[in-house]
């Protein structure tokens, strides 16, 4: 399992090393998480029998980070436009349905999914946006995903205590603490990138790791819930698209909505 996660982490190093130079490799791998991810979220969902709109919440699910890529703004606040038009875009094909069972559970967690995955995601594409935004990116990536390699590091040598086992039974307390270090190093490390002092950067490092843990989790209890190990066997040792950006759904927006803040302080 170790030297599986190693080739695919290398791997993936390379990738989003090229996603980072090159924005049109930045826009190919973006969609295609995107997609993927989508396509494993409402899979999980669909093995609890709840009734979804799979193929409507994929395609408006492309379109919100499309407009992000091509910077398309209907109007100020596109993305509550967007998911107002997707509520009643749902409740129009629910109605049409014969079946009125679990209604509110499929319109419900059609909307969650676009929300979670493709809306969440799409703060990657924002961060870049910014201002030196390919330094941002690359320190927002090398954080999130430092901090998840030191939980698994060191969670699995020393960990004993369990973090949530009825979540995650895996998890311990020793690789929360182990994620924490890491983040907190890695964003020390990438002070050329964002600049801040030393002070700043280690908080800004806990406050990430702190957040991708908090993704893992949530993924965690998804698929708990699902009754599924991984989202999916895309990628061996690490499982499927989901299970490889969780922590990013999370960290994302709040490490844009706080560089953006900070940016326009300065």
């Amino acid at each position: 399992m170790f030297k599986q996660r190693l080739i695919s982490t290398i791997i993936w190093s390379v990738v989003i090393f090229l996603t980072i130079k090159y924005q049109l490799v930045f826009a190919v791998c973006f969609l295609a998480l995107v997609i993927g991810g989508l396509y494993e979220f409402f899979g999980l969902i669909e093995k609890k029998g709840i009734p979804i709109y799979k193929y409507f919440g994929m395609i408006l699910g492309v379109a919100i980070p499309l407009s992000v890529l091509f910077r398309f703004e209907l109007t100020k606040g596109w993305e509550l436009l967007f998911i107002v038009l997707a509520l009643f875009t749902l409740f129009i094909l629910q109605l049409k349905r014969q079946d009125s069972s679990q209604a509110v559970a499929g319109i419900s967690t059609t909307l969650f999914g676009i929300i979670y995955v493709s809306w969440f995601f799409s703060f990657l594409v924002k961060v870049r946006y910014l201002p030196g935004g390919e330094g941002y990116l690359a320190a927002l990536i090398l954080i999130t995903k430092s901090s998840d390699i030191g939980a698994y590091l060191v969670g699995s040598r020393v960990g004993r205590h369990k973090l949530l086992p009825r979540i995650s039974p895996k998890k311990t307390v020793e690789g929360l603490v182990g994620g924490l270090l890491f983040g907190i190093l890695t964003a020390m490390l990438c002070r050329p990138f964002l600049g801040f002092s030393y002070l700043h950067l280690a908080v800004l490092g806990l406050a990430i790791a702190l957040i991708a843990e908090l993704g893992d989790l949530s993924e965690s209890l998804i698929k708990r819930d699902c009754q599924v190990k991984d989202s999916g066997l895309l990628f061996p040792g690490l499982g499927g698209i989901l299970d490889l950006i969780d922590s990013l759904l999370f960290t994302a927006p709040a490490f844009y909505f706080y560089m953006s803040n900070v940016f326009n302080k300065g």
